[in-house]
Order: structure tokens, then sequence, then C-alpha cells
């Protein structure tokens, strides 16, 4: 058993919430891939930290979806930071959505604004960006970056810390 401040952890694995979310229904059980970014349900859960202004980042260093016009795979570097509003986007939902990409044909510049537009439909951030750090096909590596304004006054927001593609040289 493991304590902190404000949870216990019981020998089930299970946190016990304040308020258990009616909407999840990926988490704690086992799952098929989306067959699609479109059925991939991205769940929220509320923020217990909403009056507080802080980033959370999401890194997939080995994102995969598949060039819509070949059908070979793709590969990114994701980095996404968010603002959390009154939700926050749940890790294993999230998870599934990214992964439901690897079946699906879509251009670079597609698959990433398609991830900010669901994760802002979701969870109603109060401010987002994304990177998309696209591997070189062809041998023209393509980056893909978008965030829905300026930041909120105060936020502190982290170096990206995915280097430039610069080939063996």
């Amino acid at each position: 058993m493991a304590r902190n401040s404000k949870t216990t952890v019981k020998s089930s694995g299970k946190l016990p919430l304040k308020q258990k979310p009616a909407a999840l229904t990926q988490l704690g059980r086992r799952l098929e891939t989306p067959a699609s970014p479109e059925k991939a349900r991205l769940e929220t859960v509320p923020n217990p930290q909403a009056d507080v202004l802080y980033v959370a980042r999401f890194t997939a260093p080995e994102f995969t979806s598949l060039c819509p016009v070949t059908g070979q795979p793709d590969f990114a570097h994701l980095v996404i930071d968010y603002a959390p509003g009154k939700l926050i986007v749940e890790s294993k939902s999230f998870k599934l959505f990214l992964t439901s990409f690897r079946n699906h044909g879509a251009f670079h510049e597609d698959c990433t604004i398609t991830i900010a537009k669901r994760i802002i439909e979701a969870a109603h951030p109060k401010w987002l960006r994304i990177a998309g750090y696209w591997y070189p096909r062809g041998g023209i590596p393509i980056d893909v970056f978008y965030q829905t304004g300026a930041p909120p006054k105060g936020l502190w927001l982290p170096d990206l810390g995915v280097a430039p593609y610069r080939g063996r040289g």
C-alpha cells in the first residue's frame, strides 16, 4: 500500500476518487486499438488543479501513421504542451488515440493538426501547442507546428527539446 498526502493506493491498484468520472470507459480495461482516429475516444477527467496555471506535456517519440498515397509508414516525434482548464486528458485514452493512427493514411500536416483539434475539442485547454517532428521520407523531413494563440501571461514554457533534423552530417 502506497500513501501520499491526498490518495491511498489499495492493493487493487485503483485510486479512490472524490467523484468517479462517469465518462471513463477505457481506463482499467483491456481494449483493442481503435480502427481509426475518428473511432477513437479521447477521454478527460476533472482537473484537480484547475485554479493553477501550468503546462502538461505529452511526448510521443515513436508516433506512427501511414502515407495516404503509398501506404508506407511515417514516423514522428510529437511534443504536445497544453495548459489545462477544468479538464485534463486521460492518458490511456490518449495512447489509444495515438495508436489509432498506425493504420490511418494521412499527410503529416493533417495528423498533427487533427491531434491538436481533438485535444481542444475534448479538454478545452486554456492554451495548446503541438510540434510534430516527422522523420524524412524522400530525403525531406517535415516539421509541423501549431498553437492556439499566445500563451497565457505567466505560463512557463519549457523548450520543446527536439533538435532539428541534421542527417548524418
